[in-house]
């Protein structure tokens, strides 16, 4: 890639270093991969992208929303991983590879890319033509809404739907719908389906727990199923803090962060910088700086973030530096330092919760 041109931003020094990591694990047709040779998934792809935006790499971020907008099937989804060859060319291989599943968090998350950065560029013209993308992509997740309001988890390339919701990654897709719905009425979009669509999902993250994890084991244990739905805007604020308050005690280690899982001795960065946003959101400030402060103690050299700790047995594992981790870091650094103008898109509460 060419020497970075880059944007205005008072992200701290420090951070400088953490964007320009994600930068060098671009590839030059604007893929973000997890690390050098690692697979990308769309997801954690968008969330890279979007950290960029707020380091001032615009370019960069825009060339990793036209990689996806080049990559999308006619019927709007993505691949849940892509593998890259030495040649660079992409080779589309599903994350679960034996049943080549589509996960619909995945494909839904770029309506909130794409109005992060519209938010923080303020460029009519990109989302006007990443617009079409975001459309395919919320359609093509739609048509898995149950009745009930929830959304599977995943289908195959045959159309078929995994018989199964995880409430994660509704409550992601929540905040994806919203944005899409913000993106259509800055262009003169009709709304009406997908506000609908929102409603029904809303609803059901609220009222019907059941909806979820009916096949499996319960993934309650998982520090994303407490504080997501504040991510996805699905409380008020005071609601929020007292859906942190309730689970505290089982996921925050002193002078650590948070567990991935409640029953596991082993700290996360990112789910540590989603907790941190989730604060925010839930007015619990001065706890948010306090393990923002914790987690640089997880950065490297290169700029890069370690992506767990385990503590009994004081190691770092796995020895990895994602893309994704990195990405957690600068954007729970905006929730706190109100760094871009898109520093709020996890920590108001969803605009149509006005409207209820």
């Amino acid at each position: 890639m060419n020497a970075p041109i880059k944007q205005q931003t008072l992200l701290p020094q420090a951070l400088n270093k953490t964007a320009e990591f994600i930068r060098a694990n671009q590839k030059y047709d604007g893929a973000i991969p997890w690390q050098a040779h690692d697979k990308l998934d769309p997801w954690d792809h968008c969330e890279a992208a979007m950290a960029l935006s707020v380091a001032g790499y615009w370019h960069e971020a825009e060339l990793a929303y036209d990689w996806l907008a080049q990559h999308q099937s006619h019927e709007g989804f993505w691949h849940a991983a892509y593998f890259f060859e030495e040649t660079s060319k992409e080779k589309k291989i599903s994350a679960a590879s034996a049943r080549d599943l589509c996960e619909t968090n995945f494909i839904a998350y770029i309506a909130t890319g794409v109005w992060h950065h519209y938010l923080i560029t303020g460029n009519i013209d990109f989302l006007s033509r990443l617009f079409p993308v975001v459309e395919r992509a919320i359609n093509c997740i739609l048509r898995f809404q149950h009745c009930e309001g929830d959304i599977a988890w995943a289908f195959n390339l045959r159309g078929q739907a995994e018989n199964d919701s995880l409430f994660t990654a509704c409550c992601s897709i929540l905040r994806s719908l919203e944005h899409a719905i913000l993106s259509a009425q800055k262009l003169d979009k009709k709304t009406e389906k997908w506000r609908d669509a929102w409603y029904k999902l809303h609803r059901c993250i609220l009222t019907k727990p059941s909806r979820f994890d009916r096949t499996w084991e319960s993934k309650a244990r998982f520090a994303m199923d407490w504080y997501y739905p504040i991510l996805g805007g699905a409380y008020k604020k005071c609601a929020a803090k007292l859906r942190i308050e309730s689970r505290w005690h089982e996921f925050v280690v002193d002078k650590l962060g948070c567990r991935c899982v409640n029953d596991e001795p082993w700290i996360t960065i990112a789910e540590t910088c989603e907790l941190i946003i989730a604060l925010v959101a839930a007015n619990e400030r001065t706890k948010a700086q306090k393990i923002f402060e914790l987690i640089h103690q997880w950065q490297d050299k290169d700029g890069g973030y370690w992506t767990g700790y385990v503590f009994r047995d004081k190691v770092i594992w796995p020895e990895e530096k994602t893309s994704w981790t990195a990405a957690a870091v600068i954007l729970a650094a905006d929730a706190l330092g109100n760094i871009s103008p898109a520093a709020r898109i996890f920590t108001s509460p969803s605009t149509l919760l006005e409207m209820l």
